[in-house]
């Protein structure tokens, strides 16, 4: 299996919706904690770990690529 790099989520906005939606009402070190939890719930359903090492090196490349956010 290969990494998907193409738009796949069925009604993307109501996705990202619900992710933000999910973290209402939670404080930053628990929302953290979430999307932690849900990488680790997703990545386990993937289990191909070729993919999920391309999908760690192509998250963390963006980030470091990505100027982040001043408070």
């Amino acid at each position: 299996m290969a990494l998907n790099h193409e738009p796949n989520i069925p009604d993307q906005d109501l996705f990202y919706e619900e992710l933000i939606k999910a973290q209402r009402e939670l404080s930053d070190d628990q929302a953290d904690l979430m999307l932690a939890k849900l990488v680790l719930i997703l990545s386990n359903h993937v289990g191909d770990r070729t993919v999920l090492s391309e999908a760690i090196t192509l998250a963390r490349d963006n980030s470091l690529a990505t100027p982040a956010s001043v408070a």
